[in-house]
């Protein structure tokens, strides 16, 4: 039986880009992690203070060994109101909406969830984000699902695929461009 080889890159990759393939690949053949502690990992991505923290305290109080909580604020450091947003800021660059550096800060949340093992799943929120259902309800809902959840849809107006860019090419051609949410 032949291992299928990876498909040609459309441009020659970075170091770092050729590097990251051969880390993911070992990722991906290594055994799952059996966490003894399942948690849920709460990424907020937002430009600055959240709103709602006031909620989201009472949605985590009582429930402090399930969840990890990590606020990337990309315009103004917030002062937190609740004790689970304190000192869990990751900081980086501006992030503008619709742009790169929004996927860079999205993958600084993910790399500093994936730091703590016991983060099984991982939930990407914005600012004006807030808790439909009890922590007890999200947390086996998502612990004891096998389906990840990801909004991904062709629109074709000017939020949609009116934003492709020819700029983006030869690695993202128009038929494969679509309009999703960070946030499902």
């Amino acid at each position: 039986m032949h291992e299928q080889l990876p498909p040609v890159p459309s441009r020659q990759l970075t170091d770092e880009e050729a590097a990251a393939q051969v880390v993911i690949r070992e990722i991906l053949k290594a055994p799952p992690i059996q966490s003894t502690n399942p948690k849920i990992a709460f990424m907020f991505l937002t430009p600055g203070p959240l709103p709602f923290e006031k909620l989201w305290d009472k949605f985590f109080h009582g429930h402090e060994d399930r969840f990890s909580v990590y606020v990337h604020a990309s315009r103004a450091k917030p002062v937190h109101a609740s004790r689970y947003f304190a000192g869990r800021e990751i900081h980086s660059d501006k992030v503008v909406w619709g742009k790169i550096s929004m996927v860079d800060a999205e993958r600084r949340l993910l790399a500093n969830a994936l730091k703590d093992p016991d983060n099984q799943q991982f939930v990407l929120l914005s600012d004006s984000c807030v808790p439909l259902h009890n922590f007890d309800y999200v947390y086996n809902y998502l612990l004891f699902t096998n389906v990840s959840f990801l909004d991904c849809f062709e629109d074709p107006g000017p939020h949609g695929g009116g934003r492709y860019s020819e700029h983006m090419l030869p690695e993202v051609e128009r038929k494969d461009f679509k309009k999703g949410s960070q946030v499902s």
